[in-house]
């Protein structure tokens, strides 16, 4: 039998999501008002803060997260469903209302990224599809934000399709460019999101010709003078050469892909220049991570360009993002006031209640802290700025932006920082979270340290 191919976001979940609904309805609670966060109880091991990204990719999913016959009919011949439970996905609808971070912002332990407010089966279900967002494109964007740092005003070109799933391959290339990377090699998420896209030619083009330098001339013609050439399938020196003579002076770039990029880079800077090709950039490829990155600082590279590392988080492919109940009413009265739930288990407790979330700074602008507390913020004379932002008010999309608004928003925030932010050596996160009580008192982290 052929694959089934579903008609939305509906089955992206684990089979536990429906399951719980199940239950719930045939208990009489699943229409009960409840508040989900999706947080971080910690930074991967090292890291000074991390990215948020996803939040649109997320508003897509909810607003396509429908139970069509095609689902309906696969999940009746696994036996999930009893007739209530049918009823419900057939026409689920998410009505809640949501809160999170802006894409781009940034995050640190215990930040409420994203707050949903809900029937406790209308915001369990949508679980697995948020977290896998969320988890997969922050870790991206996370790993971007320190590349494109080191970087400073050098361009990052995000080249890592080819390492990693076809439809994760879009995904990073949308949350390498909301943390600053300058362009793409995926056509897929130039087309879906309007991201600048760039390429070239690959060593097997050069290898295809008899010569090098009959490679380079078809290019030329093809691509026109601003064009970048490879230059080290044989002969870096020779090479550059025949790319200067043949562009009459005029060649855009040459791209580095192998061997010491520091100083293979000096050398064809210095070789292009005496050439005359002041003009022609340095691009370096070959596996880079933010480390690289840093270390050519002092090489005269014009950009680079970066895969592996980059798709999978520089070592850290997810945020270890979570998703928990932390406040319920104690009935199905919709007005019923809501209280806090929490759980204790070793290692993984949570903090009840609904959270609101500040950034405190200093008064040049410089983060000092990150504010979680349960109930409504204090009255405060401190430069606090609020971090929830409205993005579904009653089960319609507000919170809408375009990317552009979300790489500006990251360039704010990562400018915030205070100066340990921007170093690469492990450390602490650089700015702190406290966590405050209703009447405005601080408490113990609930996530240790």
């Amino acid at each position: 039998m052929a694959p089934m191919t579903a008609t939305g976001t509906a089955l992206l979940t684990d089979q536990y999501e429906l399951t719980m609904i199940r239950a719930a309805l045939q208990s009489g609670v699943a229409q009960r008002r409840s508040v989900f966060e999706l947080f971080a109880r910690r930074l991967p091991p090292g890291r000074r803060y991390g990215v948020v990204a996803g939040v649109g990719r997320a508003l897509e999913a909810i607003e396509q997260f429908r139970f069509h016959e095609a689902e309906l009919d696969f999940l009746a011949r696994r036996d999930l469903l009893d007739r209530a439970t049918a009823d419900f996905l057939a026409d689920f609808r998410f009505t809640g209302s949501v809160w999170g971070y802006g894409e781009g912002d940034l995050y640190f332990p215990g930040s409420p990224v994203l707050v949903v407010e809900s029937s406790f089966a209308q915001a369990v279900v949508l679980e697995t599809v948020l977290l896998s967002i969320y988890n997969f494109d922050s870790a991206v964007a996370s790993a971007a934000s320190r590349m494109t740092l080191m970087a400073e005003d050098r361009p990052c070109i995000e080249m890592g399709s080819r390492r990693a799933h076809e439809e994760a391959a879009v995904a990073a290339a949308r949350a390498a460019y909301v943390a600053g990377f300058a362009t793409t090699s995926n056509l897929e998420a130039g087309r879906r999101w309007d991201i600048p896209t760039a390429g070239t030619a690959a060593h097997s083009f050069t290898l295809l010709f008899d010569s090098e330098e009959e490679a380079f001339r078809s290019q030329l013609d093809s691509m026109g003078q601003d064009t970048t050439l490879l230059v080290d399938t044989y002969d870096i020196e020779r090479a550059v050469r025949a790319g200067v003579r043949l562009s009459q002076g005029r060649l855009g770039a040459v791209r580095i892909d192998s061997g010491d990029l520091t100083a293979t880079a000096r050398e064809v800077r210095a070789l292009l220049d005496d050439l005359g090709a002041k003009d022609t950039r340095v691009l370096v490829t070959s596996d880079l991570d933010e480390w690289q990155i840093a270390a050519l600082a002092g090489a005269p590279v014009d950009g680079y360009g970066v895969g592996t590392s980059l798709v999978t988080g520089s070592g850290h492919p997810t945020c270890a993002f979570v998703y928990k109940l932390v406040a319920r009413a104690g009935d199905d009265d919709p007005r019923a006031p809501l209280m806090p739930v929490a759980k204790r288990s070793q290692h993984k407790s949570t903090l009840g209640g609904r959270k609101y979330a500040l950034r405190r700074r200093d008064a040049k602008g410089v983060a000092e802290a990150e504010l979680i507390g349960v109930g409504q913020p204090p009255p405060s004379d401190h430069d606090d700025r609020p971090l929830l932002v409205e993005l579904v008010r009653q089960g319609e999309i507000v919170g809408r932006e375009t990317l552009a608004a979300a790489r500006q928003r990251h360039l704010d925030a990562r400018g915030e920082l205070p100066r340990d932010g921007y170093k690469m050596s492990r450390g602490e996160p650089a700015v702190p979270t406290y966590f405050l009580d209703p009447a405005g008192e601080f408490l113990p982290s609930p996530y240790g340290g």
